[in-house]
């Protein structure tokens, strides 16, 4: 599949921030309730202005499918999030702004990697994080996300091995909390390796009484210090209904912007202010217009690769 971006023209390029955002206006008037604009919560926030829907990349798989008028989808994330959505919602068009906005943790494994995996433990369950390329989902029993992994994880009957992939991190956190055997693939988001136990103390004693969320791709000894372990959407309902008022945020930076857009009298801090997806940062005003003008680039996963990756899609959303 196509992970390249042909250059900005030169016309896009060279315009002033309130022309971008005009030409996003008309060209969204133009295609009125035929397109819908995605966002992750990791998207930078002049990226999120122009997005109707924000979540994780699973919520936002399914609001991709849910929307009954669309006809394009401009999917602001990265690769496997376009891909997924796509599967979900095959009678849409999905449009990626910035093709070569990847995940490092997906690319870890691929599906010469895993069908190995699968020789070497024939008997095996195969659980594989949302966050996998379509080929990789095409060889798995079933999907997963952060936060419905461990439910995932126990759905497999017991006794029979599981492999996980590709975050090694989450799934220690899982095995830990289920007891299960689980064979894990090496794999890790770059992003959240970016914290030290050092930096979550220093927090802690300027900032008593805060409460630390981080996120399952943390981690191990950053995992232990939490208060909670939580995928995104975990955190904004932990801010939600905690009485707490501030908070230290262990997963990418830009997902403080997200939780002060929300709950603007509480006080939300990065556990590191370097842990910024660069990936994700790919996605710009500019090449969200470029999209809409051009209807493209598009995302297209091969039908049979599809057919299988969506079973392990629906059964976890079966599981819930």
């Amino acid at each position: 599949m196509n992970k390249t971006w042909t250059p900005l023209p030169r016309s896009i390029t060279d315009l002033p921030t309130g022309e971008i955002q005009a030409r996003i206006a008309r060209a969204r008037e133009r295609l009125g309730r035929d397109v819908v604009l995605l966002g992750h919560h990791y998207q930078a926030d002049e990226v999120i202005r122009h997005v109707d829907f924000t979540g994780d990349s699973f919520k936002l798989a399914q609001h991709a499918a849910q929307q009954k008028d669309a006809r394009w989808v401009v999917f602001c994330g990265v690769h496997f999030m376009a891909e997924t959505a796509s599967i979900l919602a095959p009678g849409k068009t999905v449009l990626l702004p910035e093709p070569s906005a990847g995940c490092p943790m997906a690319d870890m494994i691929d599906a010469d990697d895993l069908a190995g995996l699968k020789r070497k433990h024939p008997d095996a369950a195969v659980v594989m994080y949302v966050n996998s390329t379509a080929e990789v989902k095409a060889l798995t029993d079933c999907c997963c996300t952060s936060a419905n992994a461990e439910a995932v994880v126990a759905s497999i009957e017991p006794g029979r091995p599981i492999i996980f992939g590709p975050d090694c991190h989450l799934g220690r956190w899982v095995a830990a909390r289920t007891g299960r055997e689980m064979i894990l693939w090496d794999g890790y988001c770059p992003t959240h390796q970016r914290f030290s136990v050092e930096r979550v103390r220093e927090l802690r004693r300027a900032h008593p009484g805060a409460r630390l969320l981080v996120h399952p791709e943390a981690d191990d000894a950053i995992v232990a210090e939490a208060d909670a372990v939580l995928g995104t959407g975990g955190m904004i309902r932990y801010a939600a209904e905690s009485d707490a008022g501030t908070f230290v945020i262990g997963t990418e930076a830009g997902m403080c912007y997200r939780l002060e857009t929300l709950f603007p009298g509480k006080t939300f801090i990065p556990l590191s202010p370097s842990a910024l997806c660069a990936n994700m940062k790919k996605i710009t005003p500019e090449k969200i217009l470029a999209s809409l003008e051009s209807l493209s680039p598009r995302i297209v996963v091969p039908p049979a690769i599809a057919a299988k990756a969506e079973r392990a899609i629906r059964r976890m959303i079966a599981i819930g």
